[in-house]
């Protein structure tokens, strides 16, 4: 299974560039996310984020491929435990070839990438900044593949 995760942002603060590879270095090659950059579109003062947000949309629609199956990290979806999660990335690598996680903008996620998506995962109520939602993305993963190994670093 290949794992891509799309992020709207800036260049990421070193302390998020070391977090998230201190993860990186944990998860197995088949399960380790390829992090993709995708730069913010200009906020001009006065101007209407909902076309910075479109822009980032079609941004993001655009690094898909036909098959790709979408989750959006997203504050309106479905918050996992850590041990749905991990069953939700057992029945990903049994079904899908390509999964692309995609974390939006300031303003979130457009609504054509929402359409899109073929699940939609919360990371909790409450909001984090982008350079956190990174690393808890990764952490995550790694833990979900810890349970589905039997390892030791997630005790329930």
């Amino acid at each position: 299974m290949k794992v891509r995760l799309l992020v709207i942002g800036t260049r990421p603060e070193d302390w998020v560039r070391e977090a998230v590879q201190l993860y990186l270095d944990r998860i197995p090659t088949h399960l380790k996310p390829e992090l993709v950059d995708i730069p913010l579109s200009l906020r001009s003062s006065g101007g209407d984020p909902a076309i910075a947000k479109a822009k980032e949309g079609q941004r993001i629609l655009q690094r898909l491929k036909p098959g790709d199956f979408l989750v959006t990290l997203d504050e309106r979806g479905k918050a996992w435990s850590s041990l749905e999660l991990a069953r939700e990335v057992d029945r990903w690598q049994n079904h899908q070839p390509s999964v692309v996680l995609a974390i939006g903008g300031p303003e979130g996620l457009a609504d054509e990438v929402r359409q899109r998506a073929n699940q939609s995962w919360s990371l909790s109520a409450l909001t984090f900044p982008h350079g956190l939602a990174r690393v808890i993305v990764v952490e995550q993963l790694y833990r979900a593949w810890t349970i589905l190994q039997g390892h030791p670093y997630h005790k329930a």
